[in-house]
Parts: structure tokens; C-alpha cells; sequence
């Protein structure tokens, strides 16, 4: 791995657009959950100092990775005395309330760290978890949260996250390799959120993320998803429920 260039968007303004510019990173049915865009459309002007990028140095035009985080309060005053089980979803949209209440934030919950495909295995989301950990330090934070999306559930979605989350290896780290990278940074694992994500549609819709004829009733499994999607023909909708996994990283 060379040297890499890493900043916030708040250090390199100028960058803002290579946010957008690393294909191939999720597939297409997860960039449909509506909650996504309360914080993805205002997140290079709203929240620069948590988008973080990284770049080979003689190339500032591609990115090789990027981590988002999100600010967000919680406290039993404001009746959040837990993470909340709705994962991904929760905190960015108790960041927006907090936003718009002009609360002042107490965490700092981790959204992603995606790698461009062609440097994936290469030890870069371990470079950007450290990346966000730092940066979290640095605007003062003392805990940082992440709702983990589990790198290898993906081949077993039938299984359930209680079950996979808690399985562990010889050395009694995570099985899973993003979970273990977490806890290898000094992570905890905090429990399950089992609606991290929700994600709804028509079948027609679904049809057009998936390629995939959905014409059954009952559960269908669709590549890269955690979980299987729940179909009704007779509604003529498909919903996504992906479970999560909460990891916590103390700071201090």
C-alpha cells in the first residue's frame, strides 16, 4: 500500500465533488432507503468535517476510499437512553433533529467506510477506520458507535444476526472480518439493531434494482442482501428489513 492523502472535506472543500466519484460500491437496491437522504444530500455542505477521503498521491481526481459519520445526541433527558434499534436509519435521522433543534451532539456514530473496488483487500478499511477514529478525537468526541453492516452475512441470509454476530473464532475475535476489524481497533460489541435499514418498493421497482423477476409471494433472497426480501404479490410490494450489528468505540 503506498502512501495515501487522507482528509475531511472541511480541510479540502475543494474535493467535495470526488465524493461521488467511487462506482461500484453498493448495489443498486441499497442506495433506495429514503432515510439515506438526510444526510447524503446535505453531507458535503452540512457535514464536511465527518467525510473523509482518501487518495494515492499523484491522483486527486479518483479516491480510493471515503467514511462518513454523523453527530448525533442521546441521553435519557432526551428520551434516547440507547442506541436505537433502527440502526442506520436512527441516528441519521436523530441527526437531523438534532440539526434542526440546534442540539449540541453527544456521539458520533460511523455510516460507512467504503473502498473502491479494485482496492478492496488491500488494508485500506482498516486505514479509514483509524482515519475516522482519529477525526473523531480530534472534534472531541469520546465515543464513536457504528451499526456494523457484517461483511460476510451476505452469504447467509437465512440466518439470523443474533446467531452470526456472536460467533467467534479460535482467538475469540469475531468471525465476520468487519466485525473483527472493529473490535481488533478496540470496538465493543454493543448488541443487534434489527431494523437498521428499511427499504420498500413496488415490485416493478424491485424488479429494476435486482434484475430478478420477483413473482412469488413469501421471501426471495437477493444478492448482497443480509436478509431475505419479504414479497407480496398480492400488494404488489417488496420490503427490506436489514439487521445490524452495534459496535461501540471508546475514545478516551
Amino acid at each position: 500500500m503506498p502512501d495515501l492523502f487522507i482528509t475531511t472535506l472541511a480541510e479540502r472543500p475543494d474535493l467535495a465533488d470526488r465524493m461521488w466519484g467511487i462506482e461500484g460500491l453498493w448495489p443498486r437496491f441499497m442506495t433506495e432507503d429514503p432515510v439515506s437522504d438526510l444526510f447524503y444530500s446535505r453531507a458535503t455542505t452540512r457535514y464536511p468535517e465527518f467525510c473523509i477521503l482518501a487518495f494515492e498521491p499523484h491522483d486527486l481526481d479518483r479516491p480510493v476510499a471515503r467514511s462518513c459519520s454523523v453527530p448525533f445526541a442521546m441521553g435519557e433527558g432526551l428520551g434516547r437512553p440507547h442506541l436505537p434499534d433502527d440502526g442506520w436509519d436512527g441516528v441519521i435521522r436523530w441527526a437531523w433533529h438534532d440539526d434542526l433543534a440546534q442540539r449540541r451532539p453527544t456521539h458520533l456514530s460511523a455510516l460507512e467506510v467504503a473502498i473502491r473496488p479494485d482496492r478492496r483487500g488491500s488494508g485500506l478499511a482498516a486505514i479509514m477506520l483509524e482515519a475516522k477514529r482519529r477525526n473523531a478525537i480530534r472534534l472531541g468526541f469520546t465515543e464513536l458507535v457504528a451499526p456494523v453492516r457484517p461483511s460476510l452475512k451476505t452469504h447467509e441470509p437465512h440466518t439470523p444476526m443474533t446467531d452470526y454476530a456472536t460467533r467467534v473464532r479460535g482467538d475469540g475475535l469475531p468471525e465476520d472480518p468487519w466485525l473483527r476489524l472493529h473490535v481488533r481497533a478496540g470496538a465493543t460489541i454493543e448488541g443487534i439493531c434489527p431494523r437498521a435499514m428499511t427499504i420498500s418498493g413496488t415490485l416493478a421497482q424491485w424488479r429494476e434494482w435486482t434484475g430478478l423477476p420477483f413473482d412469488t409471494t413469501g421471501d426471495v433472497v437477493v444478492p448482497f442482501a443480509l436478509n431475505p426480501v419479504h414479497v407480496s404479490l398480492e400488494h404488489d410490494h417488496a420490503v427490506y428489513v436489514e439487521p445490524g450489528v452495534w459496535v461501540r468505540h471508546r475514545l478516551t
